[in-house]
């Protein structure tokens, strides 16, 4: 019987899976870093949490996860003619012996089970909105575009600096990375300008990760981004965490599938609110599993992580994906 990680890999690679990949079961997943302690997020229910870039976040009841608070007083950026003058860029190297408990949790991994995977949010763009406010950050692709090339020159050779930490400590051999592109029916920015902001800058960083012993890149982004596909492909991505419905993906499959491999489509709204049914998952489940097929594709939420807002969602969604593979895989 193949194991998770080898079962992830048939079929990422075209080859004979022997059942559905079950949302995250081939990750070894490892959240924390010595950075990540001092780098506050709020746990649900916490208000006006302030992380280490000076970002104010809050985290309230029911929803997926912490969000930026921008109110005129909490937004880093006031003027962006200016940004050096407010982003104020974290330390990240720490001594080793801060890394333990984190490196215990990676050795942990079977590496034949699953993948060690490194975990890494929030992304380029999201940092940029979440340090001068999403309305502000998409003007100033227009009104200062100078300055948005040499703000995320910065949060790029961060995330360098960031990730040979992780690497030289962790030694993970995949990467889950974090940055949410658009909304549920299209990107935040046109693809000729994310090929002109972002995909240089992605490419240095999955390339990075790719040359310290990285073999898996998953990139999550829970959207509409059906037309950054090729630019996916560009940066090194393997797989696309958290593809809605609303970006055709048995298209998507059939056009990229060599390429690329795709980990959503199931609908969390169908399933994923007060007063969720069993018969609600199950008829999802089914519906997308029917609608993918077994090939360059994973079965899942669109959330970021192996969780559901609502209690009890993710299980029953794991199980539904365990019993429709039964009758599939045959």
């Amino acid at each position: 019987m193949l194991t998770p990680r080898q079962n992830l890999l048939e079929t990422i690679h075209g080859g004979k899976p022997e059942r559905f990949v079950n949302q995250y079961e081939a990750f070894g997943m490892i959240i924390g870093t010595p950075f990540g302690l001092r780098n506050a997020n709020p746990a649900r229910g916490q208000m006006n949490v302030v992380n280490a870039w000076g970002i104010t976040k809050s985290f309230p009841e029911n929803v997926p996860g912490a969000f930026p608070v921008h109110t005129p007083d909490k937004i880093v950026i006031k003027d962006m003619e200016h940004w050096q003058d407010y982003v104020k860029v974290p330390n990240v190297v720490y001594d080793a012996s801060e890394w333990e408990p984190f490196i215990e949790r990676a050795n942990a991994v079977d590496r034949n089970e699953q993948f060690c995977m490194a975990f890494v949010a929030p992304g380029l763009f999201e940092q940029c909105h979440y340090l001068m406010e999403i309305q502000n950050c998409l003007v100033a692709f227009y009104e200062y575009p100078d300055e948005m090339h040499e703000l995320i020159e910065v949060l790029t050779q961060f995330e360098l600096d960031y990730a040979a930490e992780v690497c030289k400590y962790l030694k993970p051999d995949a990467l889950f990375h974090h940055d949410d592109w658009g909304s549920q029916t299209s990107t935040f920015i046109s693809p000729e300008m994310f090929r002109e902001f972002y995909l240089e800058p992605y490419k240095k960083i999955y390339g990075f990760y790719r040359d310290h012993g990285v073999e898996l890149v998953v990139h999550h982004s829970d959207s509409y981004a059906a037309t950054l596909v090729p630019q996916m492909i560009e940066m090194g991505i393997d797989i696309w965490q958290g593809v809605m419905t609303s970006n055709n993906i048995p298209a998507l499959i059939k056009e990229y599938g060599p390429q690329i491999s795709f980990m959503g489509g199931i609908d969390s709204a169908a399933i994923d609110f007060p007063g969720w049914t069993r018969e609600k998952v199950r008829a999802e489940v089914r519906r997308c599993c029917d609608e993918c097929g077994k090939l360059y594709f994973i079965p899942g939420a669109s959330q970021g992580l192996a969780m559901s807002t609502f209690p009890g969602v993710y299980d029953a969604t794991t199980e539904e994906i365990d019993a429709y593979s039964r009758e599939v895989f045959r």
